[in-house]
């Protein structure tokens, strides 16, 4: 059965069906075939009841048997056609349908590959998933059921109108009152319906909402012992969805059995009037068979052609939220320069290989002529003035270099813009004014990809995905074998509580890691770091939520792994950023201190407060 739709409605209503047209339009062969089958049916239902007619006035008239058995099997004909005829475009629709919304959601997945992160920042992820699931759920809905139905529909309504002033001109008048009475009624219980389904929809999205944020949360909930404020908290937005969904329920529900009463009514007025027409001789008994039935039908696909458009509205009104989606601006890259693999010769020359070589370096594919430029990790922030928000600045013209090989460290209270630096190192977002460089390349005309190729990060938030242990650490590099991932993991030193688990290395994540402790995963985050083997490496608070003693020992293998790279450190933990060769205190997106460890103690400024525990990082 058909679930209810959502009464949301498109706000360009044009707009999404000719986006929505463009799909139909990869697929109208076979949403040509479907049509003319579904108008084959319907007209053979058409022609199937007029069929009573000839059939009962052979019986009437003359008596013939073969007259009687010749209309039987032309019925029957008639009837086996349709029923071919409708398999035929159920089946084809199915088809035609699944290939629509498999390119549908391919396109639209592909489209947010390509999307700012900012637009990310900006959406939640239930309202993201809700247009792989919801949405295309309603589009599915509507092709399988709606599309035939309609045409279908439309067939039935048309050629009853016809074949009722064919069979009894006189009697259709009464016919065409009860179609008018059937949709003035249906316009004001629409109207009246929409208002409520609206209300309803809103408050569904608020209990959604809430029932994510309290299950999410449960550990919190129960440690605060609010169950029962939940409880209640919940109780309360069930009642108005309660209330606004019986409010839209109510009026909905009254279409149908409204339409079939007024055909009733319709139908009782024709029997007698009909009646009285066969009695008078003003018309004969086959007709007024034939006219009755079609009469006691008139209602369905009216009834149809309702609850389908209903439905289709639904269907464009998730295509729209989906299709404003895909309008999304994808991410800009003008970039030119590429990051390849070298080999030197024994004259000290590069030259561009296929092969693995472990040295790179950066080639402007629209110069090829041009030098290639080793990738040695020397960046540098020049100027740099940067903000979420046109009209608000995280970042006042900072400058500030790392020559290869330096580990920077950044130190400072929560909004300082501490995470915002390296995220604009990878180019997650783009700088307001100055320049940022990479081996003396404005990062702007590096490619994307080959940038952040280019760069390694462990994040405070780690985030695994379901798959093997060695599946999760090859993502920092998918050709990367056993040997190197094993590597990788003993560098993170992961190596040693990988190997006890039941699996080892080939046991699975799952739950974005809820089988593994907080450390552990952040573990994993590092060793997929050091698989990817970066010249640059960002580790933003990578071991905040590791012991001391396991910390210890992650930075003596970090310090294998850092060797050679240029490393950007952000720490809350001071001890973690005493070997720095450069330390950057920054507050209110501007460096106020910089310098090593003991050149910023022997200043005894904010980060000589900081380290004596005279401030907090917050």
């Amino acid at each position: 059965m058909a679930g209810q739709p959502n009464g949301k409605r498109p706000g360009n209503l044009k707009k999404t069906i000719r986006s929505f047209g463009e799909y139909l339009g990869h697929y109208k062969r076979m949403l040509l075939v479907v049509a003319v089958l579904a108008t084959i049916s319907a007209g053979a239902n058409l022609l199937g009841t007029y069929m009573i007619k000839p059939i009962v006035n052979q019986i009437t008239v003359d008596g013939s048997i073969a007259g009687l058995t010749r209309g039987v099997v032309t019925a029957a004909v008639i009837y086996i056609i349709g029923a071919l005829s409708t398999l035929g475009y159920t089946q084809t629709m199915v088809r035609a349908a699944q290939k629509i919304l498999r390119e549908i959601r391919h396109n639209l997945f592909a489209h947010l590959q390509t999307l700012e992160l900012s637009f990310f920042d900006s959406q939640r992820k239930g309202d993201l998933m809700s247009m792989f699931t919801n949405d295309v759920d309603t589009i599915a809905e509507a092709l399988n059921n709606s599309f035939a139905t309609l045409i279908q529909s439309f067939v039935q309504v048309v050629g009853t109108l016809i074949l009722l002033f064919v069979l009894n001109w006189r009697l259709t008048f009464l016919v065409v009152i009860g179609y008018i009475a059937m949709f003035v009624y249906i316009r004001y219980s629409t109207k009246r319906s929409k208002y409520y389904f609206d209300r309803q929809q809103q408050y569904l999205g608020e209990m959604d909402g809430y029932i994510e944020e309290m299950v999410a949360g449960q550990k919190v909930v129960k440690v605060f012992n609010h169950e029962e404020e939940n409880l209640n908290g919940f109780i309360a937005r069930n009642e108005k969805l309660q209330k606004a969904g019986t409010s839209a329920q109510s009026y909905a529900a009254t279409m149908i059995p409204a339409v079939v009463s007024i055909s009733y009514i319709n139908y009782a007025m024709i029997a007698v009037v009909g009646g009285i027409m066969v009695i008078m001789g003003w018309s004969d008994l086959g007709s007024l068979a034939s006219y009755l039935v079609f009469a006691r039908q008139s209602a369905m696909p009216i009834n149809q052609l309702t609850q389908q458009g209903n439905f289709i509205l639904a269907a464009l009104a998730g295509a729209e939220r989906i299709f404003h989606t895909m309008e999304q601006k994808p991410e800009v890259d003008e970039g030119t320069i590429d990051l390849v693999n070298v080999r030197q010769d024994e004259n000290g020359n590069l030259t561009v290989c296929r092969e693995k070589t472990g040295m790179w370096a950066w080639k402007d594919e629209s110069h090829p002529e041009n030098q290639l430029v080793p990738l040695r990790g020397d960046v540098r922030f020049n100027n740099v003035t940067f903000g979420y928000r046109p009209d608000q600045h995280i970042l006042s013209e900072i400058s500030l270099y790392a020559k290869p090989g330096q580990k920077i460290a950044f130190v400072g209270s929560t909004g300082a813009g501490k995470t915002t630096i390296t995220n604009l190192i990878n180019r997650f977002y783009e700088i307001s004014g100055g320049t940022i460089t990479f081996d003396g390349i404005d990062v702007r005309k590096i490619k994307k990809k080959d940038l952040r190729h280019s760069l390694g990060i462990v994040l405070q938030d780690t985030h695994l995905f379901t798959g093997t242990i060695a599946d999760n650490i090859r993502f920092g590099n998918l050709e990367a074998t056993q040997e190197e991932i094993e590597r990788a993991a003993v560098i993170a030193n992961a190596d040693s509580f990988i190997r006890r688990l039941p699996q080892g290395y080939e046991t699975m994540v799952t739950g974005d890691g809820a089988n593994l402790s907080q450390g552990q995963r952040q573990l994993l985050a590092i060793a997929r770091a050091a698989v990817a083997d970066p010249p640059v490496l960002i580790l933003d608070e990578a071991t905040s939520s590791i012991d001391t003693r396991t910390e210890a020992l992650i930075e003596k293998g970090m310090d294998q792994l850092m060797e050679g790279r240029t490393v950007f450190v952000i720490a809350h933990r001071l001890s973690t950023v005493r070997n720095s060769n450069a330390i950057m205190v920054l507050e209110h997106g501007e460096i106020v201190e910089r310098g090593d460890h003991d050149e910023l103690l022997a200043q005894k400024g904010e980060y000589y407060q900081l380290y004596h525990g005279m401030f907090e990082l917050s």
